[in-house]
């Protein structure tokens, strides 16, 4: 099962899976349409005045003409794509090429292209001249939704440039990212909130040493993992599971992906069906990999702060989507995947994502390149400082401290300019002033 939602997912998100898919309905419409025409003949052509009756040489012209336009328009647009991607992988990050070729607007706009010229090839082949055996035919319907087609088409081109220009904007690149963060943010808490009454999480006293390692048959990137096909073979089995590799880890053979208990319940049909519920691939995806929006986030704002591009304003964009991110975890809870049977018995236990290892995965990443520009640095504290609002933790506003201290200490050996210093240092107690705050008051609004 996993393997099929791991296909479906390349499907879905490859580039030419619209497009084929386009392809094969424009060409069952054209023997669809071709069959209608011959069916009710061209009587019903002069009773409408907006259609035009051509003969079979002006007919098999005009698809011509539009067929020839349309694979030429598709390469030119793939090539705008291509050098689309080209620019955007050098200068934001290789992860970010999977978003773009997932775009589902730039996926319909060839597939646009590439099912009219496919629709018109195939409606040419039906006209017939009154010089041929069979007998003249000009399939006026078909014909007219061809030209309907091109018009589309030509929609369609306009769209796309406009579209292309809109994407390769930086800020909306970040802004595109930044909200697939949040979503998946509250995908995992719908999914926390549904175990709102469940007891705490406790393994068995000799979880340790007699659980059973299941390891496994192949290396990759964990891409997919069927949490509820998990439990349910836990149930069935009357077994506790551990997971030990989580989506987004990297697998090598017999590597353990997660733990069973007890041992003498889990024979090698088990084990299998187990393994099974792991999908691996050569890349990380973001369908259950919601650190992996984090790193594509990281790795726009690092780049940005070479010194081959020295754009410490995209950055700093960057930051304030991650700090986004990191205010809407600290409203919420821990967000749990443990899972229980209906009976509460424990029977899944995972890692928790918390606020301490978003917050990791942010500034501990980011900290080194941060320190060593006077503005982003000022804006790191910033950002830190504002997340006081929001924590009400004791052990959250420690750990913003310490990373806000930790800045401090790094951006003070980059600065050269006593000026700088004091800028750094009195943003440093500025942040620590809004963390050490009582906790924040009753907000207004969603979260």
């Amino acid at each position: 099962m996993a393997q099929l939602v791991k296909l479906w997912n390349h499907l879905s998100g490859s580039y030419w899976f619209i497009p084929t898919v386009m392809s094969l309905i424009s060409a069952v419409l054209a023997l669809v349409l071709s069959t209608v025409d011959n069916t009710i003949g061209e009587q019903w052509v002069k009773n409408v005045p907006l259609v035009y009756q051509v003969q079979a040489e002006g007919a098999r012209g005009l698809l011509t003409t539009v067929a020839g336009s349309m694979i030429g328009v598709a390469g030119v647009t793939f090539s705008i794509t291509i050098a689309a991607l080209a620019y955007t992988t050098s200068t934001l990050g290789p992860r970010l090429l999977t978003k773009f070729m997932n775009d589902t607007g730039n996926q319909i706009t060839l597939g646009t292209f590439v099912s009219t010229f496919v629709y018109c090839l195939l409606l040419l082949r039906t006209i017939r001249t009154s010089h041929e055996t069979v007998g003249a035919f000009v399939p006026h319907l078909g014909i007219l939704v061809a030209v309907l087609f091109a018009v589309a088409s030509l929609a369609v081109l306009i769209y796309f440039i406009h579209h292309i220009t809109e994407s390769l904007h930086v800020s909306n690149v970040v802004g595109d990212v930044g909200c697939d963060l949040a979503q998946a943010i509250e995908l995992c808490d719908q999914r926390s909130r549904e175990k709102d009454n469940q007891p705490v999480a406790w393994l068995p006293a000799d979880f340790s040493e007699t659980a059973v390692g299941i390891r496994a048959d192949n290396e990759g990137y964990i891409q997919n993992l069927l949490y509820t096909s998990l439990v349910n073979q836990a149930v069935r089995h009357d077994l506790v599971l551990r997971i030990e590799r989580a989506p987004g880890d990297f697998v090598g053979r017999e590597q353990v992906l997660l733990w069973a208990w007890p041992a003498e319940r889990v024979s090698d049909e088990v084990a299998k069906g187990l393994r099974n519920v792991y999908a691996l691939g050569r890349q990380r995806t973001e369908s259950q990999d919601l650190l992996f929006l984090v790193n594509e986030l990281v790795e726009i704002a690092a780049r940005a702060l070479s010194s081959g591009i020295n754009d410490p304003y995209t950055a700093m964009s960057s930051l304030d989507w991650l700090t986004a991110a990191l205010h809407r975890l600290a409203r919420r809870r821990t967000l749990s995947m443990n899972r229980f049977d209906k009976h509460g018995q424990l029977r899944l236990w995972a890692v928790d994502l918390d606020f301490q290892t978003l917050g990791s995965a942010i500034f501990d990443q980011l900290r080194a390149y941060f320190a060593t520009d006077y503005n982003a640095s000022l804006h790191m504290l910033q950002c830190i400082g504002e997340t006081g609002e929001f924590i009400h933790r004791v052990e959250q506003r420690q750990f913003m401290l310490d990373q806000a201290g930790a800045l401090q200490e790094a951006a003070l050996k980059a600065m050269t300019s006593q000026r700088d210093r004091q800028a750094i240092t009195h943003a440093y107690l500025r942040a620590c002033r809004q963390l050490a705050a009582h906790e924040r008051t009753p907000q207004i609004g969603s979260a």
